[in-house]
């Protein structure tokens, strides 16, 4: 395909978004599934007009699927409707900790005495594709800052956070790929890939989303400065907290998922109290918090800047699953890889969530709803591009790639008919 080709088709599928075409809502179709159709069309499956090689062009997969997450997180981030407190927080968290690790574990053991994999390898094949997806999810995720309902909420608080939480699995898995298993090294792992790594995160994340929270408080209510620019104080936040994280060995996709939670609910703190000076010569009042406030008493750094991320993340989101169709061969179909991908969806998922959330009081009607719409995406795409540059066995990034490929695909497709009729209950 020309590049000339590559505009028309791209500049055609973005117009029929924008438009929200007819089509799409009549056949109940999510964007992913209509990317991904194309791609297989046009890629090696079908008519062969094009091939993206996964293996070879591994670093600039990585990079790709690296930046779809990370904007993607940070979104999530600012939707979110309720700052941290554990009554409202304890089910996402249980999910992406404790249920987390219960799928990487199940996925592993299916790895280890079905696939025949190495242990590290399972632990590895777990951990690409237990995290659950924040970019192909956009339609069970929250939809703008005033959504609380509560699947929404706890779908997209777990993307979120075990965006982050699948890291220490992928680390192991090397690990013990190049080393024989010893408690040196899991005291080690646990050390520093769980221990440190997740807790400097969450201190990088918070602190520096505070920092910038109040910095552009006070630059535009005391210096009286004129309009920022919202777009680039939020790249610069996701570039700054990734890039300390990168440096300091810490999980720098949960710090961008806590430093924009953190600057959403610092800004909402902050015009609170705002509104509250200005008018506590009038009567008392509970804070005022930026969507109920009047645009003078706005600090929305969040609000100003998601227009154009979100048109990043759906960008991005066209770009991959596109390219995701040119990396499919009909031959990736294996036994294999659809009786794994089969397994993640009817047992690993829900059994996981069902652990995951005994005992803590969430309505049986939200787990099982939890337990089907676990997306696999982009996510999984990079952690697999990461493993593969970080040095996976060439034979085992081969079989990795047709495995994660497929999950994927079949999650695109699975989930996408199934997200509309299934959310459309859950409101009745």
């Amino acid at each position: 395909m020309t590049n000339a080709t590559w505009f028309v088709l791209i500049g055609t599928l973005l117009i029929m978004v924008g438009l929200r075409s007819p089509i799409f809502q009549r056949l109940r179709l999510t964007p992913s599934l209509v990317y991904l159709a194309i791609g297989v069309i046009l890629g090696p499956s079908v008519i062969g007009a094009f091939h993206f090689n996964p293996l070879e062009q591994a670093h600039l997969l990585e990079i790709l699927a690296e930046i779809a997450v990370l904007v993607s997180l940070f979104i999530a981030g600012m939707k979110m409707p309720v700052p941290f407190r554990w009554r409202e927080w304890h089910a996402p968290v249980r999910l992406a900790f404790l249920s987390m690790t219960i799928s990487v574990a199940l996925t592993a053991v299916f790895g280890y005495y079905v696939l025949a994999l190495p242990l590290g390898a399972a632990i590895v094949l777990g951990a690409i594709l237990a995290p659950t997806d924040p970019v192909l999810a956009t339609d069970v995720q929250v939809r703008h800052m005033g959504d609380k309902d509560p699947l929404r909420f706890t779908l997209t608080s777990e993307a979120g956070m075990n965006d982050g939480t699948a890291f220490p699995f992928v680390m192991l898995g090397m690990a013990m790929l190049s080393a024989p298993f010893s408690f040196e090294l899991l005291g080690t792992w646990m050390l520093k890939d769980v221990l440190w790594s997740t807790l400097v995160a969450l201190v990088v994340g918070l602190v520096m989303g505070r920092l910038l929270a109040q910095l552009v408080w006070k630059q535009r209510f005391l210096s009286g400065e004129g309009p920022l620019l919202d777009d680039f104080l939020g790249l610069g936040l996701i570039g700054m907290v990734y890039g300390i994280c990168l440096l300091l060995d810490a999980w720098g996709f949960l710090a961008v998922f806590a430093a924009a939670i953190s600057l959403r609910q610092s800004e909402r703190k902050l015009a609170g109290l705002h509104s509250s000076s200005k008018d506590a010569e009038v009567a008392p009042q509970v804070p005022v918090y930026p969507e109920e406030s009047t645009p003078q008493h706005s600090t929305r750094i969040s609000e100003g800047s998601l227009l154009f991320k979100e048109s990043l993340e759906r960008l991005t989101e066209l770009v991959l699953v596109l390219l995701l169709g040119g990396m499919l061969f009909l031959d990736s179909w294996s036994l294999r890889a659809v009786g794994l991908a089969l397994f993640l969806f009817m047992v690993v998922r829900p059994v996981s969530v069902f652990l995951g959330l005994l005992g803590s009081g969430t309505p049986v009607r939200l787990q099982m709803l939890v337990g089907w719409f676990g997306v696999r995406g982009i996510g999984s795409i990079y952690y697999l591009m990461f493993a593969i540059v970080f040095g996976l066995p060439e034979e085992l990034a081969l079989e990795f790639i047709h495995i994660t490929l497929v999950v994927v695909v079949l999650s695109i497709i699975v989930h996408g008919l199934t997200v509309k009729p299934m959310m459309s209950r859950w409101w009745t």
